[in-house]
């Protein structure tokens, strides 16, 4: 089994990277603000792009140490990588089971099952969690129309309609999000799911959080062998990670969606951590992104028992292990690709 290692996140843009032996220091400002053993990181995210030293880079590259650029808002700016994981044979499969629809409808069909599945059990869970606070009968009576969706989902023969299944729970799911915020509602108020520019506070967290988890399934896959570009539900754009797309579907709810709630409804954000652009766009300040980031690594440690192999691991492990299980699928060795199913 993987080890969860460390992920460093260089929050502040000023800063420049570099390695001194065996340690990486982060500086600004011309002082070291930190260093960290290498030996103890398994990916670096900079937020910004002032700069990282050539040796840092060609040793991130050389140790599999995944060294991503981002912007403030999550978006990807650019990802230092070294030579390709896994073998040449298992990535013309997946790129023969990609030429074909049909067979790419069956992989998909696997993602957004687990995808509808995981958000009906996060609202099933706030009507256990919280009875009193919310209308259970009308969460239930949404769980209700996603279970129809479903049921829906084993018919489908193309991906369009398979997008359609896809985009109704998903419309039914966020209808019902707000609901799940039980703290600070004037402020954090949530109508619908607005991608981008995110118009609100919650709109911010879960981009910002998908972004986080997509760069998370985008190591997970190329550490398995897989070429995170070429996707099954997804299909090819370039520069899109369309498989690591694929894998998220399944991981939204149960990993950014419910991690999301626990950082309104625990006060752990705030107002402060949030500031509007002048053209309306919601985003998080450089506190907040500490603070959000400082959560989230905590969150990857925290241990469940996989619902399929029945193995108690990190959170942070659940791509891991979902990359392994659809590499095997893929070559062969599992006949239908089990997704991570929340309950």
């Amino acid at each position: 089994m993987r080890r969860l290692l460390n992920t460093l996140y260089v929050n502040r843009p000023d800063c420049y990277l570099a390695l001194e032996g065996e340690t990486v220091v982060v500086q600004a400002d011309n002082s070291v603000l930190i260093r960290v053993p290498f030996i103890n990181l398994e990916g670096i995210v900079v937020f910004g792009y002032r700069g990282v030293s050539p040796a840092l880079m060609g040793a991130c590259a050389e140790r599999g140490v995944g060294l991503t650029f981002l912007a403030g808002s999550g978006r990807f700016l650019a990802r230092v990588v070294g030579e390709p994981r896994g073998n040449v044979v298992l990535r013309k499969q997946q790129y023969r089971i990609s030429d074909d629809e049909h067979k790419s409808c069956e992989y998909a069909k696997s993602f957004v099952f687990g995808k509808i599945y995981n958000s009906k059990w996060v609202l099933q869970r706030v009507c256990r969690d919280h009875p009193l606070r919310v209308n259970v009968e009308e969460i239930k009576a949404a769980s209700r129309r996603i279970d129809s969706g479903i049921a829906d989902l084993f018919g489908c023969e193309n991906l369009g309609v398979l997008r359609g299944v896809e985009g109704n729970a998903a419309a039914v799911y966020f209808q019902q999000f707000g609901q799940l915020i039980l703290r600070n509602e004037e402020f954090f108020q949530f109508k619908s799911r607005q991608k981008r520019p995110a118009v609100d506070p919650v709109n911010a967290l879960l981009s910002f959080a998908y972004a986080m988890l997509g760069r998370d399934c985008q190591v997970a896959l190329e550490g398995a062998g897989l070429d995170s570009y070429v996707g099954f539900l997804h299909r090819d754009r370039p520069g899109r990670h369309s498989l690591a797309l694929d894998l998220m579907e399944e991981l939204r709810s149960p990993v950014a969606d419910r991690f999301v709630l626990s950082l309104i409804n625990r006060a752990e954000m705030t107002s402060a951590d949030f500031d509007r652009a002048e053209g309306g766009a919601v985003r998080l300040t450089e506190n907040g992104r500490k603070r959000f980031l400082n959560s989230w690594q905590n969150r990857k440690h925290e241990a469940i028992v996989h619902p399929y192999l029945r193995e108690k691991l990190e959170w942070g492990l659940v791509p891991h292990v979902q990359a392994l299980l659809l590499a095997r699928t893929i070559r062969g060795d599992l006949d239908k690709y089990p997704p991570f199913l929340w309950k």
